[in-house]
């Protein structure tokens, strides 16, 4: 999950907005339900645009990649991609280069996973609300799995989730104000049990042999 400048928010969900307002930086527009992002050079955002990690970053990079089995260093593009953004603010295509070369993996498999599948839940879960009604205050990203509590937002580490226009005014204040508000769903769930009560589970638990043979 990639967070932006600003808030460094991300509002999960499958429609697109008219305008798109990033602080630092501005994707193209994608065409239609059908179409697929295209990259357009900018001068702050191309191919030659000077990026490199931090001393301090490149021995977090070795930390994440030690966590997984020699060969596998393409399961760790999503946590060193992280660090990536963290460093710059938002991900230029030249840190994405250079995320493939630290990884030794085609920049193919890094855009793919930068530019992750749209999430349906949010889209039936009527997130465009909040995208038409809040587009000049935070941006539009893709799945940051928590379909279950959509609609649903990033900010810096935290989710805020089964979120609705009212919410996400209030959240940004909050946040305008110089506070961190309290992260986790806004409509009386715990966590990401059924939001119309338990369907399962509902009664006390049978004990052990029920169901067994009397003769086993």
């Amino acid at each position: 999950m990639f967070l932006a400048a600003a808030f460094r928010s991300a509002v999960s969900q499958d429609g697109m907005c008219a305008r798109q307002v990033r602080s630092l930086h501005q994707s193209a527009a994608r065409a239609g339900a059908g179409g697929v992002f295209v990259h357009r050079d900018t001068p702050d955002n191309n191919a030659d645009t000077p990026f490199e990690f931090t001393e301090e970053n490149l021995k977090r990079i070795d930390a994440i990649i030690s966590n997984y089995p020699i060969g596998y260093k393409q399961a760790a593009t999503l946590p060193v991609l992280d660090v990536a953004q963290r460093q710059h603010g938002w991900l230029p295509v030249a840190a994405m280069n250079k995320v493939a070369q630290v990884l030794e993996i085609a920049p193919m498999r890094v855009y793919e996973t930068a530019s992750w599948r749209p999430s349906k839940p949010n889209w039936v879960s009527r997130s465009e609300r909040l995208l038409q009604t809040r587009c000049s205050r935070y941006w539009r990203w893709k799945c940051l799995g928590a379909c279950v509590n959509a609609p649903m937002v990033q900010i810096n580490d935290d989710y805020y989730e089964d979120l609705t226009p009212k919410d996400m005014d209030e959240i940004i204040d909050e946040l305008k104000a110089g506070r961190v508000p309290l992260a986790g769903p806004r409509n009386g769930r715990f966590s990401c049990e059924p939001a119309g009560g338990l369907t399962s589970l509902t009664e006390p638990p049978t004990g052990p042999g029920f169901g067994v043979r009397a003769d086993l």
